[in-house]
Order: structure tokens, then C-alpha cells, then sequence
């Protein structure tokens, strides 16, 4: 008999323990196993096999309790390497999560821990059997092709030959056997020789390959090459025979990557996204935990991947928020990219036009290896106009596009160059009053306003996705007097320059336009292709893009981001407008940029328009050591959710009141309501970061610590909303 010790599929912070069963037959740590739960059915996942000699009276008697038996085994073999195993206990320790949840967030859909998931596809194959018999011309002709082929997909042979294929079946010549559908290695059909490199780039690669550090910080300037830095290293590694891992923060930046890393290397590429379904992205882990992907571009989730033998690991855009887990567990990709690293003995490049305060300030410690590329390939950096708006609407002009910028679209329209306008914000409308009591039309589920959208003819919410049509009176004081729309987003945006610039042709990139699969690629291919003159986005085509026909970028409400009270606003502004600008002009072409805004003199607007990056780190480092916020301390997010903000309140005060030492204790804030929860807020500051987790794990061990529900656990968050 066998004790298996599971971690279950449970919610519940308190059933954050294993679990002991018994089973007979053959089973592995890191399987899948189907268990009893009370009166349930649900999944668990082995953390450990006990083999013993005692009968099951005795092993009960020993362990104090009953035990059940696994009803049965879900996996062949573990779907978890040892590495992996390790790291989901280091992330259970570092976020503060459960241990469930860390092994759900590392497996694709397919085969995570879950008693929803459904199986993975699997495909038919043909293979001969060994056994003899006379066969006719076309029957011979088809069991020499299965031969010489060795396996063969069933589909493949029906369609050469369906009369055929029957009888050998029959026969008992060839078999049909079920096996997982495998994803084809990506290749490219364009093959990109590697580039010679500027003396910038040698001596970066030089510095990053020479050097025994272990994490670089590549601090280059928007067209600068970057990219051809990664693409050398990442060639040195794949010669030693290792596996490469480029990381970009979102979906649309992948096409371009995939791109440039296919062209240059003809070995197996995997890519790996949110943007997959389930399947896909099943048959992508596969092709990494077989070995076949030798080289791997994805998106946070990524980094969790298989890998036997690492080399390198790059990531791209290192500031980017959107490498930050917002949900359990909150993990940071840097982080975990780190982790394996360390695991791996290799080495871990961090590069960003705008690095994270965080990591500039690492450099300086010297924890980090700061390693520059300060010149753009074409040595020419694109010219910033800055518009008041305030000033120019005073004057008359339009509150969306100021006479500057359509005076230059029209001469780069007029020139056969393309465009790129950024509104970080979409929809037609971001404000719907009533105009009798002056309400604003808020979503049922959230507080949060709702905005008008209006090729769907719908209110909606950006929070929690709830649309509704617009109401025909007044929920608040029932007036039908009507309502008033204010603000704008990128549906409005294209409109007027739809307007203004009739002929030109407009291609929008928000997340209304690329909820579709593909939407991305097909939107950033067409736009490169020239099939657009102007893209209009949201902050999504903002970093990473590379289109040699970009002369101009306009920037809309450029500053918006100011208005937010939370701490990084001003860092997360000025990397919005140092990355939206570098868009421009990265060719021989020269380039512009119209920065509109409402506040000329800020300091995060006036380094951002001189391409400061040291003396925006400089200004708001003073900033962050006078409000001891990060770098300069750490913070613990605690968020609880119910019902009632009288429940949360309540809740959230049990926890302040258990935790006291030499960090501060801030809080408790209520929020503003997400789909239906209340929620409310205690913030942990202070320097030792250890200090602060064990007293929230004591805590959680705590009795009244397993009562808290719906608790939400951010270590070091991103943003404090």
C-alpha cells in the first residue's frame, strides 16, 4: 500500500496542507489524482508517495484519522519537473499565496490542477503491426507508404488512400492508436542573416557575454537595437546547445518578435500567450518539455514553461506593469525569470528604454549589471512639439486634435508616411450625465462609471465587462430630460480624424478590436504591410513597435495618467510618453512627435519631451524617499472582499489588529466596489521585508487568520488603486 500526500483543488486558505490517501497501483509526485473530498469529487495534485508495510487499520491509527483512497490517476508521468516543484514552493513562500494556486498558474488550461479542465485533444495515428498476409497493388502501395513513414496520421493516409485503407485494418497489417496532438515548430519563410552590429551593440554584447554577472539591466533608447543585442546573445546560447526564453509584456508585441526570432533562427520556436487557446497552448508546453522548442517567445506565463537547460533568459520592456500577476498568485515575472536563472546558472537581460525605478536603483547598488546603448542606430532622435491644451482650446481649436497635429498629419499623409496616434483610453464617450440631477451613469456591479461605446450602441463597463443600452430615464431621479456625454476614447478619436482626414485610411488597436484570435497580428501585420495610413491605440502600441514609415506620433491627453493618486503615476506617465514617442521616426526618415497636454511644465512631460530618463530618475527618487515608497521600502497589499463594506471594514480590522513591528500599518481604506464585493485595504510599509511576510504567514496559520475570506495578497503591488 501507498500514502499519497495531495495538495487539493480548494479556494479555502485553510486547506492550504496536504492531504494523505492510499492507492495500490503505480504513482509518481507531480500527477494529477482524482480524490474523495467530503462529499465531492476533486482533483488533486501528489506532493509526495509513501510506500509502507502497515495494513490500513494501522496506518489510520498511526496518523490519527481515516483515510480514503485516490479514485484514480489522471497522468502517465508528472506533468511537473522537480525545478517547477521547487519553484511553486518558493512562490507559495514569497507571494503569501496557496500552494494549489501556484501549481495552477504554472500548467496550461489542459492539465492544471482543476476539476474543470477539460482533457486534451488527441489525433489518430497508423502504424504496421508486424503481421503478414497478401495484399493487392493499391493495398501494397499504402502499407510501403505507412511503413516508410513509420507513423502516419490516420488522416493523412484516408486521404491518399480511403479505398485501401480499410482492408489492411481488417487484415490485422496496421493498427489505429490515439496519441496528443503536437503543435508544428514554427518556422519562418523568410531567412534574416545576422546583422552586423554598431559599435554600441559589440560592446554591449561583448560586456553581457564577458561578464560573470548573473542579471543585466540593457538601458538603450528607443531605436537604439536592443533587440539586435538579444537576438546575438540568444544565438551564443543556442550554439552551446541551451534553450533561450525571450519575454515581451503583451500579446501585440509578440507578432514582431516572432517575427525576428523565426527569421533568424532556423531551430524549433514555441510561443506562448493568452492569446492561445487552451489546446494550443498545451501543445506549446509539450514542445518545450520534450526539447523539440529550442527557443521560446511568450508573454508573462512563459516563464514557467519546462525548460531542461536554459542559457538565457531576456525580457523585454523589464518596466512594463503587465509582468506583475494581478491575481493569485501575485507573482512578478522578474522575479520568477530571476529564479530560474539562479537555477540554471545563466544569464538574465532586463532591457527597457525606460527601466523600472526598481531596477535603475539595483544598478546602482550594483545588485544589477547596467549596461547602456546610448545612441539610436540613425543617431537622430525625433522632434517633440508640446501643445497646451488648455491654451488652445482658450483659442478655439478642438479638445481632441490641436491645429499642430493636423497640420502635420496632413503634411505626412501628404508625404506617403504613416501615422500613430495614442489615447489611453477607449470607447466613444467616458462620461454618460443625466442632464437634469447631473448623476453620473455608473455600472450596477461596479463603482465606476460606465462609457458609451458607440459602434455596439451599448454602455459599458471596463472593469467587469457588464454592457447595457442606455436607459431612457434617469436610474437616479427618472428624469427623461436626457443625457450628457463627456470625455473621450479611441472609438471618438477615429471618428474625427475620419472627419477631418477623409481619405485617409484608419485602423484602430484597442481591446474592442482585438478581443478576436489573431485580432493583433492581423492589425499590426496590415499596418506594416502599409494597408493603413494612421493607427490609432490605446497603450498597447505604444513600446515595442517598429515601423520604418513612422514619421509622426501624436500623443492625445498625454498627462491624463497625472491625475491618479496612486504613487507610480508620475513613473507609469513618463514611460508612456518616452515609449509612445520612440515610435517615430526610427528609420532614415525624420521624426515627429505632438505631446498634447494639459500641464507643459510637469516634470515627468518636460523630461520625457528632452528623452531625460536620468533626470526624471533623479526627480522622482526625491519624490519616493520623502513618502518612503518603493525602492526605498517594501509593501505588503492586503485586500478584503464581501458582501457589505461593513463586512469588509470588519474583516480587514481583525487583520490590523494581529499585525504590529516596525513596519507601518496603513489602512484601513475602502475601495471603490468590483462586481458586486466590497472591499477594503491595509497597506504594510517598511524596509524588512522578511519581518513583514512572516507576520502575515503567522497570521494566515492563525485561527483567526483561517477565517478570513476572499483575501487578496500583494506583495510589492503595482498599483494601489
Amino acid at each position: 500500500m501507498k500514502l499519497v500526500q495531495c495538495w487539493v483543488e480548494h479556494p479555502s486558505r485553510s486547506l492550504d496542507q496536504v492531504f494523505t490517501y492510499t492507492y495500490d497501483g503505480e504513482i509518481e509526485p507531480g500527477v494529477r489524482v482524482s480524490v474523495p473530498f467530503g462529499t465531492r469529487e476533486i482533483i488533486g495534485f501528489v506532493e509526495h508517495v509513501e510506500e509502507t508495510d502497515e495494513t490500513q487499520v494501522q496506518a489510520e491509527e498511526r496518523l490519527g484519522m481515516k483515510l480514503k483512497p485516490v479514485n484514480y490517476v489522471l497522468d502517465a508521468a508528472p506533468l511537473i519537473t522537480p525545478e517547477l516543484h521547487e519553484m511553486a514552493m518558493w512562490m507559495r513562500k514569497t507571494t503569501l499565496s496557496t500552494a494549489i494556486s501556484c501549481f495552477q498558474c504554472m500548467l496550461p488550461g489542459k492539465v492544471k490542477p482543476s476539476s474543470s479542465a477539460a482533457p486534451a485533444a488527441k489525433e489518430k495515428w497508423v502504424r504496421i503491426t508486424g503481421e503478414e498476409g497478401s495484399l493487392t497493388v493499391k493495398q501494397l502501395q499504402a502499407y510501403s507508404f505507412i511503413r516508410e513513414k513509420g507513423d502516419v496520421l490516420y488522416s493523412e493516409v484516408r486521404k491518399q488512400y480511403a479505398g485501401v485503407i480499410g482492408k489492411l485494418l481488417e487484415k490485422g497489417m496496421v493498427e489505429i492508436y490515439e496519441k496528443e496532438k503536437e503543435a508544428d515548430l514554427r518556422f519562418s519563410d523568410i531567412t534574416d542573416g545576422e546583422k552586423q552590429l554598431t559599435e554600441d551593440q559589440q560592446k554591449a554584447v561583448d560586456e553581457i557575454s564577458g561578464s560573470g554577472d548573473r542579471v543585466f539591466l540593457l538601458k538603450g533608447v528607443t531605436g537604439s537595437g536592443k533587440t539586435e543585442v538579444y537576438l546575438h546573445l540568444a544565438a551564443m546560447a543556442l550554439r552551446q546547445g541551451k534553450q533561450v526564453l525571450i519575454l515581451v509584456p503583451e500579446i501585440s508585441l509578440t507578432p514582431q518578435m516572432i517575427e525576428r526570432v523565426s527569421s533568424r533562427f532556423r531551430t524549433g520556436l514555441a510561443i506562448y500567450h493568452s492569446g492561445l487557446s487552451s489546446q494550443e497552448k498545451y501543445e506549446q508546453y509539450r514542445l518545450v518539455l520534450s526539447g523539440k522548442a529550442r527557443i521560446v517567445v511568450g508573454t508573462r506565463s512563459s516563464v514557467f514553461l519546462p525548460f531542461t537547460d536554459l542559457g538565457l533568459v531576456v525580457m523585454d520592456e523589464e518596466h512594463d506593469s503587465s509582468y506583475k500577476q494581478e491575481n493569485q498568485p501575485a507573482y512578478h515575472c522578474r522575479d520568477a525569470a530571476l529564479w530560474r536563472c539562479e537555477y540554471h546558472n545563466c544569464k538574465l537581460v532586463l532591457g527597457s528604454a525606460t527601466p523600472s525605478l526598481e531596477s535603475y536603483a539595483r544598478t546602482i547598488r550594483k545588485v544589477y549589471h547596467l549596461v547602456e546603448l546610448p545612441h539610436r542606430i540613425n543617431r537622430t532622435l525625433p522632434q517633440i512639439t508640446v501643445v497646451n491644451m488648455k491654451q488652445a482650446m482658450e483659442e478655439g481649436q478642438s479638445g481632441i486634435l490641436s491645429d499642430a497635429l493636423c497640420t502635420r498629419l496632413s503634411q505626412t499623409l501628404k508625404n506617403g508616411r504613416q501615422a500613430i496616434l495614442l489615447l489611453n483610453r477607449r470607447g466613444y464617450h467616458s462620461l454618460i450625465k443625466c442632464r437634469s440631477c447631473q448623476s453620473v451613469i455608473k455600472c450596477p456591479h461596479c463603482d465606476i462609471s460606465m462609457s458609451w461605446h458607440r459602434e455596439d450602441r451599448m454602455l459599458k463597463c471596463h472593469t467587469c465587462g457588464t454592457m447595457m443600452p442606455l436607459p431612457k430615464a434617469c436610474p437616479d431621479c427618472h428624469s427623461t430630460a436626457g443625457f450628457s456625454a463627456y470625455g473621450f476614447g479611441t472609438e471618438k478619436l477615429e471618428h474625427e480624424l475620419s472627419a477631418q482626414f477623409p481619405d485617409a485610411r484608419i485602423m484602430r488597436m484597442d481591446a474592442d478590436t482585438t478581443s478576436r484570435k489573431n485580432s493583433h497580428e492581423k492589425i499590426l501585420g496590415a499596418f506594416g504591410r502599409k494597408e493603413a495610413d494612421i493607427l490609432v491605440g490605446t497603450q498597447m502600441i505604444a513600446k515595442g513597435l517598429d515601423y520604418p514609415n513612422v514619421s509622426l506620433v501624436g500623443i492625445i491627453n498625454g498627462d491624463e495618467g497625472l491625475n491618479r493618486t496612486d504613487f507610480r503615476s508620475c513613473e507609469v506617465s513618463f514611460d508612456l510618453l518616452m515609449q509612445a514617442s520612440g515610435r517615430s521616426g526610427r528609420s532614415d526618415i525624420p521624426g515627429e512627435v505632438v505631446l498634447q497636454v494639459t500641464d507643459p511644465s510637469h516634470y515627468a512631460v518636460q523630461c520625457a519631451c528632452a528623452q531625460d530618463y536620468d533626470g526624471f530618475f533623479a526627480r522622482e527618487m526625491y519624490f519616493r524617499h520623502a513618502g518612503m515608497y518603493p525602492p526605498y521600502t517594501y509593501l505588503i497589499a492586503l485586500t478584503v472582499s464581501a458582501a457589505t463594506q461593513e463586512a469588509s471594514d470588519r474583516a480587514a480590522m481583525r487583520i490590523r489588529d494581529h499585525l504590529q513591528g516596525s513596519y507601518r500599518t496603513i489602512g484601513i481604506l475602502s475601495l471603490l466596489k468590483i462586481n458586486d464585493r466590497c472591499r477594503s485595504r491595509i497597506l504594510l510599509k517598511g524596509r524588512d521585508l522578511d519581518e513583514m511576510r512572516n507576520d502575515v504567514r503567522k497570521f494566515l496559520d492563525s485561527e483567526e487568520g483561517k477565517s478570513i475570506r476572499d483575501l487578496r495578497i500583494d506583495v510589492n503591488p503595482m498599483v494601489l488603486d
